[in-house]
């Protein structure tokens, strides 16, 4: 390559929870910019959860990070042009593009998701994910089902 690769930006810790994950959430949460916005929706979530699994030992905060971890896929295809022909190759996944495609999958499937806000709709997407169902955990099951299916082109990785 050419350029030099871009320096990593450091990201501050949110100021509820000290914790830089839950501000990356965020900023992948946020829309237009309006990132107290997003504060808000994420923080109103995590309160939802907090009191709907009241049952639980386990700290809302703990629980959104089981239910990233249950969302993360290990591995994913990807087109590669092989003789004029397409394969889907299955490889690993890097682990910032682990974080980052769990975290994008479960805002997009709760934006998706039926409510009335989206805290509404973020806590339940969290509850689901957590519980190991709802449609980011079945996008990562379907991503690990294509990589099994095409295993035999694992050859073709670059």
């Amino acid at each position: 390559m050419r350029k030099t690769k871009p320096k990593k930006r450091i990201l501050l810790p949110d100021p509820k929870f000290h914790d830089v994950e839950v501000t990356r959430f965020v900023n992948n949460l946020m829309l237009q910019g309006k990132k107290s916005i997003a504060y808000s929706i994420f923080y109103d979530a995590i309160d939802m959860i907090g009191e709907k699994m009241k049952d639980s030992e386990e700290a809302p905060l703990d629980i959104w990070k089981k239910a990233l971890e249950n969302i993360t896929p290990q591995v994913e295809v990807k087109s590669r042009r092989v003789g004029g022909a397409n394969f889907q190759v299955p490889t690993e996944v890097r682990p910032e593009r682990k974080v980052s495609l769990s975290m994008k999958n479960m805002i997009l499937y709760s934006r998706k998701r039926a409510g009335h806000s989206m805290a509404e709709k973020l806590a339940a997407e969290i509850m689901a994910a957590y519980n190991c169902e709802g449609a980011a955990y079945k996008r990562k099951e379907e991503m690990h089902r294509m990589a099994e299916a095409n295993k035999a082109f694992a050859h073709f990785r670059f």
